[in-house]
């Protein structure tokens, strides 16, 4: 997913970057012309607004997104928590309205809950991604980039539960329940067999490298370096 941050607060932009990078791709503008200069040639899954900034603040650039038919959901960031201004967002197009300073799990559900109210009720795949890794979870058909992955019977299950929980750990225990069922009489080794041959399909595209060993523990799927290296 993809998100535009349109704040001038350079160090504040850049926390927003930190706290969602594993959620979005991240476009940063840095007064109100140049947000709605992305707006106008990019889309966006959602838009981070800031109220007070130069050339163009917040609520013209709210108007003129608006009046060019951009219906991306916006969430407003402002220094003043005044009903009157937040009903002034609210008119211009705004979605929602969250006052600085503010509660960073606050702030991510927020955003969540624009993006999934945005989303509900189009038409679409049950898609999840990993970079450029997809699986459809109706067709169970896994690619990387263009090229299909041969993932065969659980392989693709084991695989789908890492991209659901990727840059979480997942314990061996937890891929063991969801895949084979708390009361399967299967061997509990088998996890490291299907999590072997993930890796040597995933080898062959580069991708075995985000695919790391948490010991004693399970797995993870993160291409944050600073995760378990």
């Amino acid at each position: 997913m993809k998100a535009l941050i349109v704040e001038d607060d350079r160090s504040l932009s850049n926390n927003i970057c930190e706290i969602l990078k594993h959620k979005f791709s991240m476009s940063q503008a840095f007064d109100g012309a140049q947000g709605l200069e992305f707006l106008l040639s990019e889309s966006f899954d959602v838009i981070i607004l800031d109220v007070m900034m130069p050339e163009m603040d917040g609520y013209e650039v709210l108007e003129h997104m608006r009046k060019a038919e951009i219906t991306t959901p916006v969430l407003m960031l402002t220094s003043q928590g005044a009903n009157s201004d937040q009903l002034r967002g609210l008119k211009a197009g705004a979605d929602d309205y969250l006052a600085k300073p503010f509660d960073k799990d606050i702030f991510e559900a927020r955003l969540e809950v624009l993006v999934r109210r945005a989303r509900k009720g189009e038409p679409q795949d049950n898609m999840l991604t990993f970079l450029n890794m997809s699986l459809n979870q109706d067709t169970r058909i896994a690619k990387i980039n263009d090229c299909r992955l041969e993932l065969h019977g659980k392989q693709f299950d084991v695989l789908n539960c890492l991209v659901e929980q990727q840059n979480s750990i997942v314990p061996k225990e937890r891929l063991f329940q969801r895949v084979w069922g708390f009361y399967s009489p299967t061997e509990f080794s088998v996890v490291e067999v299907y999590t072997s041959q993930i890796r040597k399909i995933l080898r062959e595209h580069d991708y075995e490298k985000y695919l790391k060993t948490v010991r004693g523990i399970g797995y993870i799927l993160t291409d944050d370096s600073e995760l378990y290296g």
